[in-house]
């Protein structure tokens, strides 16, 4: 596989069979992220689990400390006080049946944080196969099936993450951007890794998380000596 010269360079620049503390990762990642553009920092964490088994799955959320350096735009399906509170809260759009209908029609997806109340569910629900795929369908362990819309727009807007495994028990999340420097990207690993590890299931047997690394948007990834869980 042909690489770039700027990765080629990064991937010479440290031992990749060694696992690095905390720091030492956070300052290698920064250092490899060497494209024209604020490189995305991503956590991946692979866990003992098994994700096929329900009793085994590890998802949720948090306000990471620092935000993730994007600002979600947010669609919330409300009607009534509860549109009106979105609206206030700072939501990007606010509809109902007729936002749905458009979604159908006009494959509109303007946003990347669906909130809804749970009587508007129903209506959701009609288009859940196109917003399964995306990740886009509401949830209560996410927080986006909820009354509180407003507070649920203020996380969203604040830099809250959802985590969660995929099929292969690795859990990919960003952290932060490279702009964001060690000390707030370092913190905000230390938040997502404290969620984790709080998070684990009762039915997980044995070493439970196995391997962490860092990452950049374009970089190589760098591993992380973690032993907490």
């Amino acid at each position: 596989m042909k690489v770039g010269k700027k990765y080629a360079e990064s991937v010479k620049s440290y031992d990749h069979s060694k696992s690095y503390d905390v720091n030492e990762a956070v300052a290698l990642t920064l250092n490899t992220a060497k494209a024209n553009f604020d490189e995305t920092i991503e956590l991946h964490i692979r866990l003992g689990v098994d994700p096929r088994q329900a009793d085994q799955q590890v998802r949720g959320v948090l306000v990471l400390p620092n935000g993730i350096g994007k600002t979600k735009k947010v669609l919330v399906i409300a009607k009534g006080d509860k549109a009106d509170a979105a609206t206030a809260a700072g939501a990007d759009y606010v509809g109902a049946e007729e936002t749905i209908q458009r979604i159908q029609r006009e494959n509109w997806f303007d946003f990347d944080v669906m909130i809804t109340t749970p009587d508007m569910m129903g209506v959701v629900g009609r288009i859940g196969r196109i917003l399964g795929p995306k990740g886009l369908m509401p949830n209560p362990k996410s927080g986006t099936v909820t009354m509180d819309v407003a507070k649920a727009v203020k996380e969203v807007k604040a830099g809250k993450v959802e985590y969660r495994l995929d099929k292969t028990a690795i859990i990919h999340c960003p952290i932060g951007k490279k702009s964001f420097g060690a000390e707030k990207i370092t913190e905000n690993f230390n938040a997502l890794m404290e969620a984790v590890v709080k998070a684990k299931p009762a039915a997980a047997k044995g070493q439970y998380i196995k391997s962490v690394t860092l990452s950049s948007t374009m970089g190589p990834g760098v591993k992380v000596n973690y032993n907490k869980g």
